[in-house]
Order: C-alpha cells, then sequence, then structure tokens
C-alpha cells in the first residue's frame, strides 16, 4: 500500500531498548544468587565461542545506575529488561534472596525516578538450574507450578511500579534450540520433548496472564515472540502453500495458543499422525482459554522463504536421494523433522544478509507487522529489533553507521505499517548497550553504547556513546519525525505531486 502521507507516531509512543538478565548483569555467583541453567552449560566445551561466559557479562549488576544516566540522556521513555529467577529465587522457589530482590527494587526506582517505564520480562532463558536438576526442567508440569507464584511474587512487589510485564521471551526460540537442536540448555535432540517443553510452557503462560488480570488490572501483560514472515519463493502455487505451511508451523503454532487458546487444526493434525503432538490433557484447555494477553511482543529480525517440500518439488527431489519405498526411514524422518513434507527452505535472492548471516528486511517488518495484527488484532510491542555489527572503538569514538541505517530503514517500514492501520505502541530496540550474545560471545555487539570488553573478561567494562545512541536520541525527540529520508513524499508541492502520478 503505498501512501502520500505517513501518519505520526502516537503521542505517548514508547521509545524503549531492551536486554536480558544473563547477557548484561554478570555478577554470576554474588549476593546470594543461585545458577542459571546457562551458567552451567556455557560451561561444557564447544558451546559457545571461546568459552565464553555470563559470569561479568557487561556487569549492569554494578554499573545499572550509570547505565540509567545514559538512558536519561538518551530521552528512552522505556526498558525492557528481565529478572534473572535464580537471583530471586535461588532454588527457583521457596525461600527469596533478599540481596537479588533489593537490585531490582533499586533498579525499577532509578527508572522511574529518571522518567522511564519499566518493562519486566518474567523469562529470558535462564532457569534456575535447581528445577533443572530437580523436575528435569520444562518437561514437567511442575517447573510451571514454580513459575506461576514466582511471577505471582513479584506482581505483588511491584504493584504501582511496573505496569508493563513480558511472560516469556522467544517461547519458540529457548524450547527449538534446547530441546531440539541441543544449541541452548538443556542440549537435547528430540523433537518430542520440544512438542512437551513447549506446552507446558503455554501453561505457564496462560497461568500466568490469567494471574495478573486477577491481581491487577491495570497490568499490561503478554508474550514477547520471535516473528518472521515466510515468503514463497516465487508464485508457483506449490511455494505458496509452502509459505502457508511454513507461518502455521514458524508462528501460527505459538501465536494461536497465546490469543486464541488453542492449536492451529493444520499443524496439530499432522503432528498427531506422527505420533510427536504434546501430551494435552482435557483440563489444559480450559486453562489456555481465556487468558488472551493485552498485547503481543515481536521480535522481529528477518523472515523465511520457503518451496514446495522435497517430495513434491520434482527439481528437489532430483538433488537430494529420498527413498520412499522404506517406511520406517520416512517415518524416521518425519519424526526429526515433521516440517519436510510441509515445506523446503530456500535462499531469497533480493535480500543481503550480515555477517552473520540474518538476512536484512525491512519490509519484511512491516508484511510481520501486518501479518500479526490482522490475525489477532492486539496491539503490538515491538520487543527487540537490532542489528549485531563488529564495532571497533577509535579514539572514543564508534562510528556505527550500518546500525544507524538498519534501523532508520526499520523505523520507517514500521511507520507505514502504523498508517495500513496496525497498532503499534512500543519499539525496544535491541540492545541499549553491549552485552553477551549468547552462543557469539562478545565481539557481536548491538547496543546504543559501545562496552570495552573482550571474550576472555579483559578490558575496563567503561561505556562510550557510538554515533547511533546520538541518532537514537533524535528519534525519540522528535517522535520518530527524523526518521524519514530528506524529501518525503509527504513535502512535495501540489505540482510535484501532479507530476508523480503522471508517470
Amino acid at each position: 500500500m503505498y501512501h502520500k502521507f505517513l501518519d505520526k507516531f502516537p503521542p505517548q509512543f514508547l521509545w524503549g531498548a531492551a536486554s536480558a538478565a544473563y547477557q548484561c548483569e554478570g555478577a554470576a555467583a554474588e549476593d546470594g544468587k543461585g545458577p542459571s541453567v546457562w551458567d552451567a552449560f556455557c560451561r561444557i566445551p564447544g558451546k559457545t565461542r571461546n568459552g565464553t561466559t555470563g559470569d561479568t557479562a557487561v556487569d549492569f549488576y554494578h554499573r545499572f545506575e550509570e547505565d540509567i544516566a545514559l538512558m536519561k540522556e538518551m530521552g528512552l521513555k522505556a526498558f525492557r529488561f528481565s529478572v534473572s529467577w535464580s537471583r530471586v529465587f535461588p532454588e527457583g522457589e521457596g525461600n527469596i534472596n533478599r540481596k537479588g530482590l533489593e537490585f531490582y527494587d533499586h533498579l525499577i526506582d532509578r527508572l522511574l525516578e529518571n522518567g522511564i517505564e519499566p518493562m519486566v520480562t518474567l523469562y529470558h532463558w535462564d532457569l534456575p538450574l535447581a528445577l533443572q536438576e530437580k523436575y528435569g526442567g520444562w518437561l514437567s508440569r511442575k517447573t510451571a507450578d514454580a513459575f506461576v507464584p514466582y511471577a505471582g511474587f513479584l506482581f505483588a512487589r511491584w504493584r504501582g511500579k511496573v505496569r508493563w510485564w513480558i511472560t516469556f521471551n522467544e517461547q519458540n526460540v529457548f524450547t527449538g534450540l534446547g530441546y531440539r537442536f541441543a544449541a541452548h540448555p538443556p542440549g537435547e535432540k528430540d523433537f518430542r520433548h520440544m512438542m512437551q517443553a513447549n506446552h507446558i510452557v503455554n501453561l505457564a503462560n496462560a497461568r500466568t496472564v490469567r494471574l495478573a488480570h486477577q491481581m491487577d488490572p491495570t497490568f499490561r501483560i503478554g508474550p514477547s515472540f520471535g516473528y518472521g514472515p515466510s515468503y514463497p519463493l516465487n508464485a508457483d502455487p506449490g511455494n505458496v502453500l509452502a509459505a502457508l505451511n511454513a507461518d502455521a508451523f514458524n508462528n501460527d503454532w505459538w501465536l494461536d495458543v497465546y490469543v486464541k487458546g488453542r492449536y492451529p487444526r493444520f499443524v496439530l493434525k499432522h503432528l498427531e499422525r506422527l505420533g510427536l503432538a504434546p501430551d494435552i490433557r482435557e483440563e489444559d484447555y480450559a486453562i489456555l482459554e481465556g487468558a488472551r494477553p493485552d498485547f503481543l511482543g515481536m521480535n522481529y529480525y528477518h523472515g523465511g522463504t520457503v518451496q514446495a517440500n522435497v517430495f513434491e518439488n520434482p527439481q528437489l527431489s532430483k538433488q537430494k536421494t529420498l527413498d520412499t519405498t522404506d517406511p520406517y526411514q520416512m517415518q524416521a524422518d518425519m519424526e526429526e523433522s515433521p516440517e519436510k513434507v510441509m515445506f523446503e527452505t530456500a535462499r531469497n535472492p533480493y535480500l543481503e544478509s550480515t555477517e552473520w548471516g540474518w538476512e536484512i528486511d525491512p519490509k519484511g517488518f512491516r508484511v510481520a507487522l501486518r501479518k500479526m495484527y490482522d490475525r489477532y488484532e492486539l496491539p503490538i510491542i515491538v520487543t527487540e529489533n537490532g542489528i549485531g555489527t563488529m564495532d571497533v572503538l577509535e579514539n572514543g569514538k564508534i562510528h556505527d553507521t550500518q546500525r544507524i541505517e538498519y534501523l532508520r530503514q526499520h523505523l520507517l517500514e514500521m511507520r507505514k505499517a502504523i498508517t495500513d492501520g496496525v497498532e503499534v505502541i512500543g519499539y525496544c530496540a535491541w540492545s541499549f548497550t553491549d552485552l553477551l550474545s549468547w552462543l557469539n560471545g562478545y565481539r557481536k555487539r548491538y547496543g546504543f553504547v559501545y562496552v570495552d570488553r573482550d571474550e576472555q573478561d579483559g578490558g575496563t567494562l567503561n561505556r562510550y556513546r557510538k554515533d547511533s545512541f546520538h541518532w537514537y536520541a533524535d528519534v525519540i525527540r522528535s517522535n520518530g519525525n527524523s526518521i524519514l529520508p530528506e524529501r518525503t513524499i509527504d513535502e512535495l508541492t501540489e505540482q510535484e505531486w501532479k507530476q508523480v502520478c503522471q508517470k
């Protein structure tokens, strides 16, 4: 859709930035904090780049006041951060660690004193290790039973101070990488376990949303989902169907449960045939229904391109050796990769990629916002969006022009989506400072603020404003008006506009 004029961002738009406890806090064993699954997982040889850990991270635990001063200087309206569950409840349940709780009390108070809205993420991947060892982590309903009172304790503690709550960050990512691909804790390769863990997280999410609404009707709560739209490789109807399948498998499987309280029937039927569907009890449906969130959080980095599956695509079937005469082998293949009969991934010839192979697709951001809003009709907060680059500190300066251009293009497409009619109420760039990039260590930098540290805990940890820091400050000051190109269509004279139309 083409617009001569673009709508302005809402007056109370939440311009923010985001972070996660394990990636920024450090102080991994200080003041009574219990270990998380990541504290153990990062010590398995070969799991992270150069054995990097979050032991120190960027030391936000000790330097949060310094960072909040920078946030105020930038003009940040909101800051999204996660609570380390094991910093508050070292065993995941039972005794409270007062020192850990006081850290978050002070953090929230300082944010509010500086006019910054706190957005609290209850779970950003760092499950208390005690719950993994005691119950088997998210494979047990007892872990959900521990999560809900943990969330309820924080609701009661910060009622009147925190309005915005995110339940789970990228449930699709941590269940997939943790239980299917063994790239994250607990390091399993079992699709059935992924589906079962995912279902239990769904129950925990629904129970937590219900509890929040019961405890305080002014709370605004929702999940944060890693969303990427699916494109067909071309107009071949088989590829169009593949994109429909990919969206159902990669997006609807999670989002439908969050909003509608039920799994999408097409994917569920497919998984039931393969014996891969989760164990859903009759009483589970009552829990999932009626837990509609107040908003959906979208983490957007890129989407994906697909084509017809290898069984129905003659060209692909020639390239890949398939033995369709062996039903046992086919069943084994489907149990490991049930999407094989739904779609096949493809390279998008129109998109460039980052140094880490992530596609750069600003228009896909608008597509994602449109599709999510059209299907669920809930306000959207962009809870993550950003680019990782290898920034270089030279004479106290960091000229991160690639980040500025990346964010400018994405914000412009977001403004177009708002003009289309999408209700976007906030945007949290990833991230405010540089931080630990999980498996990629510290060389992959996302922040507006450069942190002087290397892979082996060397460096001063001093903070330096990047060029993007000043650029984003201008965006916030202008409420997004500064992101438009120098000559935009709404600045054209009437005569110039007639000439454009004639062309």
